[in-house]
């Protein structure tokens, strides 16, 4: 049963088809092999074929299995650097032609199918590919084939890691379960294979299984272990010489820390993470990066920054069909629309975002939020009442720490006359280590409110501390926005002065204490990090970095980090 459904593992999504694509292996002239994927009608595959070009990988040795293996790291290519229909083609076959002699090679292989069709947004061939891989996997439970499971590289003749004592396959089937949750929209049933894959960081420290411990904890919503444990894979890939995983690390990495709302971190590792891919010419992996490094600029306020990045990850998401990507960089815009107070271009970016089968589904309900907070203050409520009621379904599944917050904010917004109890409890609700950002926003709402409701005094104490979170995060734009509200409270918030000239009299100012923490605080440490690093706490921190923004006449970390020598 499972190497019939690698052969044809579209029989998990479409039974009314027969196979996803024709191929055939030919022997070329000078005696070696070809191996000729024509993909056919399969949904994914529709931006495969668009020439009626065939696929062909060329293979030095009589062997299908070798045959498979150089189709494996033509798609890894492939994955990395072209259209994702093409990959996903490409490890399909790689799946059909291994099954027979090689089936640890096939669910190899018809996994990282599921991954290129994951990042295509494509949810019925991806778990058409997850099905497979685990009917394939439960039969052949602890068996010597545990050790080809562990991702390839773009070398099909790289060794092989040695398999771990214990279950070899538990970790891979709990993980497969996990995604196959999310993926058919039942998220209930991935929360306890997905908690299993993240239990198991604590007992390993191979570098494969701190990388699905990250995944598994960003998709459980808790960004925090995210970040943690991904800083554990990146570390154990490098001491262990796992040149194909870094970039895949960094690029969760990236993501968790932007999600825990440290955006110079996640700006720091997306940076890092661009370069490797453009030197390494993973042409997706970096157009994944400039999405991140966008959604960071959005709340930095560095508008330039999130349109350059957002439009180039944006140009090859949409000729590599690149769901993810193009769903992160879109928001990104629409983010840096709600921070100049445009809600009526925030709103009308997300709106095709947030319908049902818009987006791509793993981050769609990242967006409902963002959009429904746009439509109100847009005037459109009407709009946002049905993604609100989607989004209680969401945070009742308990998969997103951060749910709940965003619903009762979100709740506020379109409840006049309850908004007050709805703030407060979203107040309570956010997440104690989830950043300052997503609290700010929620307290300058508050503040809004009770300025229309004509509390003026309370408004004013609310508008304090989400300027001073907005301060903190360096969410520039937004800083602006709560200073404009204080001013309409009756306040004057004290006016920065302009930013003193690279190595002038602004630095030379500065304490040595303070020249310390502004240098850590430029190469994208966090409040809490420099803190670590000084012995000092963080509310000492906090003082410190106020009294250098004001001596600089900077209001964001990117002016600072601008300001401060990279030296």
């Amino acid at each position: 049963m499972g190497r019939s459904a690698l052969r044809h593992p579209d029989r998990a999504a479409a039974p009314a088809r027969r196979s996803h694509l024709a191929a055939t292996v030919r022997r070329l002239d000078d005696g070696s092999l070809a191996l000729i994927v024509a993909p056919t009608d399969a949904h994914l595959l529709q931006d495969a074929d668009r020439s009626g070009a065939t696929l062909t990988v060329q293979v030095a040795r009589d062997s299908i299995e070798d045959a498979a293996r150089a189709a494996l790291a033509a798609g890894s290519r492939t994955l990395a650097a072209g259209p994702l229909g093409d990959a996903y083609a490409t490890f399909v076959q790689a799946a059909a032609l291994a099954a027979e002699t090689a089936p640890a090679l096939a669910v190899t292989a018809i996994t990282a199918a599921a991954g290129a069709a994951w990042s295509a947004g494509d949810r019925r061939a991806c778990a058409g590919a997850l099905a497979a891989a685990r009917r394939a996997l439960e039969p052949h439970a602890d068996n010597a084939f545990a050790r080809l499971l562990e991702p390839h590289t773009d070398k099909a003749s790289a060794p092989l890691p040695e398999p771990h004592a214990g279950s070899a396959f538990a970790p891979l089937l709990d993980y497969l379960a996990g995604l196959r949750g999310l993926v058919e929209a039942t998220p209930g049933a991935a929360l306890s294979p997905l908690g299993r894959v993240l239990a198991r960081a604590d007992e390993d420290d191979a570098p494969d299984t701190l990388h699905r411990a990250a995944v598994a904890a960003l998709l459980l919503g808790d960004a925090p272990a995210s970040a943690r444990i991904g800083m554990r894979a990146l570390a154990a890939a490098r001491s262990r010489g796992r040149e194909d995983l870094i970039p895949q690390a960094l690029e969760y990495l990236a993501y968790a820390e932007l999600r825990a709302g440290r955006h110079a971190p996640a700006r720091a590792h997306a940076l890092e993470g661009l370069t490797a891919a453009m030197q390494g010419g993973r042409v997706n992996t970096a157009a994944h990066h400039r999405a991140v490094l966008a959604l960071a600029a959005s709340v930095e306020g560095d508008f330039t920054e999130v349109e350059t990045q957002a439009a180039q990850a944006l140009a090859v998401a949409r000729r590599h069909r690149l769901a993810q990507t193009g769903t992160l960089a879109e928001w990104a815009l629409a983010r840096a629309d709600l921070s100049r107070g445009r809600p009526e271009a925030a709103a009308s970016r997300l709106q095709a975002l947030v319908r049902p089968g818009g987006g791509h589904f793993a981050v769609r309900p990242l967006l409902m939020p963002c959009f429904i907070e746009a439509a109100v203050l847009a005037g459109r409520p009407e709009e946002a009442r049905p993604v609100a009621d989607e989004l209680r379904l969401w945070a009742g599944f308990g998969i997103d720490h951060g749910a709940f917050a965003a619903l009762a904010r979100c709740q506020a917004l379109l409840d006049g006359d309850g908004a007050d109890a709805h703030f407060r409890r979203s107040l309570q609700l956010h997440p104690v280590d989830g950043g300052d950002f997503e609290r700010a926003r929620t307290l300058l709402l508050y503040g809004k409110w009770l300025r229309r409701r004509r509390q003026p005094g309370r408004a004013r104490a609310v508008l304090r501390d989400a300027l001073h979170g907005f301060e903190r995060c360096g969410a520039a734009g937004w800083v602006l926005q709560a200073n404009e509200e204080l001013r309409a409270t009756g306040e004057q918030p004290r006016e920065p002065a302009r930013p003193a000239a690279p190595g002038g009299e602004g630095l030379a100012g500065l304490t040595p204490h303070q020249r310390r923490i502004a240098g850590l605080v430029a190469t994208g440490a966090t409040n809490r990090e420099v803190a670590q690093t000084l012995s000092l706490s963080v509310r000492t921190v906090d003082h410190h970095l106020r009294n250098i923004f004001a001596a600089l006449g900077v209001r964001s970390r990117v002016e600072l980090a601008r300001l401060v020598p990279r030296s």
